[in-house]
């Protein structure tokens, strides 16, 4: 027995020969096939996620982006409408409440937020955003992710229409790109982005119309249903963080490698939680740093996986590990000493009283295949 609720779409993923399994609350498919083989088909066609656990959330009021800067590091205010910005949530000394994506949606902002972090994530919003703002948890939407080379001529076989008239289709779309659109009759919203590192799209949906939505996309040639399972292998060639394994808020965004989420005038601002600690982390550098390792050998390090140095003393630990399909090897994310973060340095890793060789590696392990704007 358990206490996990259940998604929109469960009966679909067990009527699909899902294995399912408790995460962040829920029961969810962790895979159909099999890991290894919706891993691969992903990368080289379209794959069908259901992310419905996530969090949905809208700010409306005058001024929300300027609110919402004081606890995130990205320049929300000079978003313009239709784009995504990735960002973070941070408490008041610097460390990561959570990681996010905040969309301009004209009128409002729309956040996607982890699902194992989101009632946290409404209370601090609640707490730390003005009385003025209003927060909706859109607990009735649904979020499907659809990844891979084949995502897009996949979705323009939907009759999918844009809410603005302008003939626009999510094809039209770059990278960190979104908009409202309108499938028989239902509106959704879609965005351009995802977490395998590969094109895709992710499409918000009402939960009483994702199961017509997931049975059109799936019954493409192209589209397979794919588990957790394949979504963590993915997203760690990828060499993106997970939440509560990667990142958490004893980590700030140097230590993590995302400095990049720190917008160029906020820094000059310095106007966001821990904007000290973390200013001067980027100028001197941080204790631990996140680094990438390809371990030696096929049998994979696991998260929790002590670092050690020559002295065998625990100087850092795994955070995530496993074997990664497109490559053929073992790879992990692990905090290393900053000294000791430079690619090609060794690293050695203890498991179950057995010693590993990891060599630092830039991430991502695997390279993005974002549709990005050409360049001019």
């Amino acid at each position: 027995m358990t206490d996990a609720k259940t998604l929109p779409l469960d009966q679909w993923h067990r009527g699909n020969g899902a294995r399912m399994v408790p995460f962040a609350g829920y029961e969810m498919p962790i895979q159909y096939e099999g890991i290894m083989a919706e891993h691969l088909w992903t990368r080289e066609s379209a794959g069908l996620f259901d992310v419905s656990h996530m969090g949905q959330v809208e700010l409306w009021g005058e001024g929300a982006a300027e609110a919402l800067e004081a606890i995130v590091p990205g320049d929300i205010s000079a978003l313009k409408p239709g784009r995504i910005r990735y960002t973070l949530l941070l408490n008041e000394g610097g460390g990561i409440v959570d990681d996010l994506m905040v969309t301009n949606a004209g009128d409002h902002l729309y956040l996607v937020v982890n699902g194992a972090t989101k009632a946290g994530d409404l209370d601090f919003l609640r707490t730390h955003l003005p009385d003025d703002i209003e927060i909706r948890h859109l607990e009735d939407q649904a979020l499907l992710a659809l990844q891979g080379p084949k995502a897009a001529e996949t979705l323009a076989r939907l009759d999918i229409t844009a809410m603005s008239g302008d003939g626009s289709t999510p094809g039209d779309f770059y990278f960190m790109q979104g908009g409202g659109f309108e499938w028989e009759g239902v509106t959704i919203g879609v965005s351009r982005s995802g977490y395998t590192g590969e094109d895709g799209f992710e499409i918000s949906v009402p939960g009483d119309a994702v199961e017509k939505l997931a049975t059109a996309l799936a019954e493409q040639p192209e589209v397979k249903p794919i588990g957790l399972g394949a979504r963590d292998s993915l997203r760690l060639e990828a060499g993106l963080p997970l939440y509560g394994h990667d990142i958490d808020e004893d980590t700030t965004p140097i230590a993590a490698d995302l400095g990049f989420a720190i917008s160029k005038k906020r820094r000059e601002d310095g106007d966001f939680h821990g904007a000290e600690r973390i200013l001067q982390e980027r100028e001197s550098g941080s204790i631990a740093k996140r680094v990438g390792l390809v371990i030696e050998g096929r049998q994979p390090v696991r998260e929790g996986a002590p670092v050690l140095n020559a002295n065998g003393d625990a100087v850092g630990k795994v955070t995530s590990g496993g074997f990664a399909p497109s490559l053929q090897k073992p790879i992990a994310m692990a905090y290393v000493p900053t000294a000791s973060a430079e690619p090609g340095t060794e690293i050695t890793v203890e498991q179950r009283g057995k010693l590993f060789t990891g060599i630092v590696t830039p991430m991502p392990f695997v390279p993005h295949h974002y549709h990005r704007p050409p360049k001019a």
